[in-house]
C-alpha cells in the first residue's frame, strides 16, 4: 500500500496518544488521527507507566465527535466491522487500539470487502482475538462456582479477556429470580444482576464473607462428588488441563480449600 502524502507516518510523528480507556474514548483517538492527519505510534490508556520516548497527545473524550466515528463505521464499511471491533476492544490484544485503528483506517478505503481480506494482518489478528474472547467466556458460563452470601450468589473470577458482557444473559436465564455478582479481579468491574435487571459497574476490590456452615457443607458435597466420580486408572492429567486450564483452578471449588475465617473480608468500593 502506498504512503499517504496527507498522513504522517509513525517516524514522522513520533506521537503517542493518551485516552481515558473508554471505547468512545477510542472512537474520539480516530477523529483525532483523520482529522490532525497523523498515525500515532501508539494509543494508550490512563493506566499506562508514565514516561515516553515519543510526544504524548492527550485525547479528550467528546460524544459528538464519537458518534460521528460510531455512525461511520456501519454506513462505510459495514455493519459487521461495526460488531468486530466492538468485540475486539474487549479483548486482552496487545496493542489492540493501535490495530483497530490501523484496520478502520483500511475499511474506509476499501469499503465491506475489507473484511473478506483474510490475508490482512489486522483483519486476522482482531479476528483471532474476538475468537478467544469469546471462547473464554463459553469456558466461563461451565468454570464459575457461585457461593450463597446472605441470599445473593457470588463469585470471582480472574480472565484474560473482559467476559463480563457476555455472562449476563446466560446467568439470567439460568437464575431468573436470584441475586447475583460475579466481580472480575483482573479488570475491577462487577456483573450485578437482580431479577430481570443486570448492570456491569466498575469495582475496586471485592472479597467474599466468610462461609457459613450451611455453606461449607455444600462446598465439601460438591468437592466429595468431584473427587468420586474420577475413574482413578484413567487419570490423564494432561487432558485435564487441555479440557480445564489450570488458570481457572484457583476460583473453582473443586481446586480450593475454605480459608480460615479471619481472612476473608468484604472489601468493595464501587
Amino acid at each position: 500500500m502506498s504512503r499517504r502524502p496527507d498522513v504522517k507516518t509513525a517516524c514522522d510523528a513520533a506521537l503517542t496518544y493518551r485516552y481515558d480507556g473508554s471505547f468512545e474514548g477510542f472512537l474520539c483517538c480516530v477523529f483525532e488521527s483523520y482529522t490532525a492527519h497523523e498515525m500515532p505510534t501508539a494509543i494508550i490508556g490512563p493506566d499506562a507507566p508514565e514516561g515516553s520516548l515519543f510526544d504524548v497527545k492527550e485525547i479528550s473524550t467528546d460524544e459528538e465527535h464519537a458518534a460521528r466515528v460510531a455512525r461511520s463505521i456501519p454506513a462505510r464499511i459495514s455493519p459487521a466491522a461495526d460488531d468486530l471491533l466492538r468485540h475486539a476492544f474487549l479483548t486482552c490484544l496487545p496493542e489492540k487500539e493501535l490495530v483497530m485503528l490501523r484496520f478502520l483506517r483500511q475499511g474506509y478505503r476499501y469499503g465491506a470487502r475489507f473484511l473478506s481480506f483474510a490475508g490482512n494482518e489486522e483483519v486476522w489478528r482482531l479476528t483471532e482475538a474476538v475468537k478467544r474472547l469469546l471462547h473464554e467466556a463459553h469456558l466461563l458460563k461451565g468454570f464459575i462456582r457461585f457461593s450463597d452470601q446472605q441470599g445473593v450468589l457470588v463469585t470471582t473470577i480472574g480472565p484474560k479477556n473482559f467476559v463480563l458482557p457476555f455472562l449476563s444473559h446466560h446467568f439470567a436465564a439460568r437464575f431468573p429470580e436470584e441475586h447475583i455478582l460475579i466481580y472480575d479481579e483482573k479488570h475491577h468491574a462487577a456483573l450485578v444482576y437482580r431479577p430481570y435487571e443486570s448492570a456491569v459497574i466498575p469495582m475496586d476490590d471485592f472479597r467474599a464473607a466468610p462461609p457459613d456452615e450451611e455453606e461449607r457443607k455444600f462446598r465439601a458435597l460438591w468437592r466429595s462428588f468431584y473427587d468420586t466420580i474420577e475413574i482413578r486408572p484413567r487419570h490423564n492429567e494432561k487432558c485435564r488441563m487441555t479440557l480445564l486450564p489450570k488458570r481457572y483452578w484457583k476460583y473453582m471449588t473443586e481446586f480450593t480449600k475454605d480459608e480460615p475465617p479471619e481472612l476473608l473480608k468484604i472489601e468493595s468500593n464501587a
